[in-house]
């Protein structure tokens, strides 16, 4: 079924389907310091009709479900933060790893509590950049954590088995809904994509820009350029 097929397939019947949107890059533009990330004020009216119209409508983030709250600023929406560990058990006892890893690294850091981000985009030398911060992973694995490269960023987690994946089921299990859209815009959201595999029916769309990975592409079904279009389909559904 082609992609405008499976759209309009969602859209004849909302209330049997959820609409799970990653935040940065997706629902607000990609910005130079992520602490000024907003939604612009016509993608927030959006959300908040079709909140009123599909089953579920879920900001999914790499965020704390705190912080996504803030910058999308829709009360309608549910939250899932932190690529899906604020809801897994064993996360918490790492803290104090991430914590004394965090402030030994001579980098400014987006410190998210249960992970962290180091980002590059605005450093001079971006080569030379992902290649210290390529060091700083190392050490970070050393110590047990986990580290994955997206965006112009490096993140930092705890080495559990949750990721915006294990975020999407538990939504959908909750509700006991069977038809979905996600979209995402980076490597992580490969892992929502996956939790798609299996429903009556899903759609995966890539908000792609000249960053996102080739993989995001070629594995979804809609494909749209940045944010702005991708309110453009927000309004069709």
């Amino acid at each position: 079924m082609s992609g405008q097929k499976l759209l309009d397939a969602l859209a004849r019947e909302p209330e049997r389907a959820a609409l799970l949107l990653d935040v940065d890059g997706v629902l607000a533009p990609i910005v130079a310091r992520p602490e000024d990330a907003a939604v612009p004020d016509e993608t927030r009216a959006e959300l908040d009709r079709l909140a009123g119209r599909y089953a579920l409508v879920a900001a999914v983030s790499g965020r704390s479900s705190e912080d996504a709250r803030r910058i999308v600023g829709v009360p309608a929406l549910a939250y899932a933060g932190s690529h899906g560990l604020e809801t897994a058990p064993d996360a918490e006892r790492w803290r104090t790893t991430l914590q004394n890893f965090i402030a030994g690294v001579d980098w400014p850091v987006e410190d998210k509590g249960l992970t962290a981000s180091f980002h590059y985009r605005t450093a001079a030398d971006q080569d030379a950049a992902r290649a210290e911060l390529e060091q700083v992973a190392a050490q970070a694995v050393a110590v047990g954590l986990r580290a994955r490269f997206g965006r112009k960023v490096l993140e930092l987690l705890p080495p559990i088995d949750a990721d915006k994946g294990t975020a999407v089921r538990e939504l959908l299990s909750q509700r006991g809904l069977g038809r979905a859209l996600y979209a995402g815009d980076d490597t992580t959201d490969l892992d929502a994509f996956d939790a798609l595999d299996g429903l009556e029916l899903a759609v995966r769309v890539a908000v792609a820009s000249n960053e996102s990975p080739a993989e995001l592409r070629e594995r979804a079904d809609v494909v749209v350029e940045g944010s702005s279009a991708f309110l453009e389909l927000l309004r069709r559904l």
